[in-house]
């Protein structure tokens, strides 16, 4: 089965691989080439991967969607990082870091326009 990874700029990965093993919202879980189609969303964490000869390699992906069809199983993902399994908990840790910023960053917008709405609406009725 041929494993591709896409980044918004490039092809990060395109390898033959025995089966792929990745993490979803609902947790861990493992693709082989007979596996069924299917679609699935990726949280931060390690994406793990076999080539033929049974090597297991590592990469940290930031998050996406993983695509099964026919004999290609596709990944889009903003950022991956290949390496040792130890160092990419660190990256991952980074990821998930990053993502809590921009939520409470989001929140805060969001709570703003809140306030804004609420208080202008306040001043539409004394003005009515």
């Amino acid at each position: 089965m041929k494993l591709k990874v896409f980044q918004p700029s490039d092809v990060f990965l395109d390898q033959d691989v025995d089966k792929v093993s990745a993490e979803g919202p609902d947790g861990a879980f493992g693709i082989r080439p007979r596996h069924l189609d299917m679609a699935a969303a990726l949280v931060p964490g390690i994406l793990t991967y076999w080539v033929p000869g049974g090597r297991e390699n590592f990469m940290a992906v930031n998050g996406g969607i993983l695509v099964k069809r026919g004999d290609t199983v596709q990944v889009a993902t903003r950022m991956a990082v290949s390496g040792e399994l130890g160092l990419l908990h660190e990256t991952v840790n980074r990821f998930v870091n990053d993502m809590d910023e921009r939520e409470r960053k989001a929140r805060s917008a969001v709570a703003r326009l809140e306030a804004d709405f609420v208080r202008r609406f306040v001043e539409f009725g004394k003005n009515a």
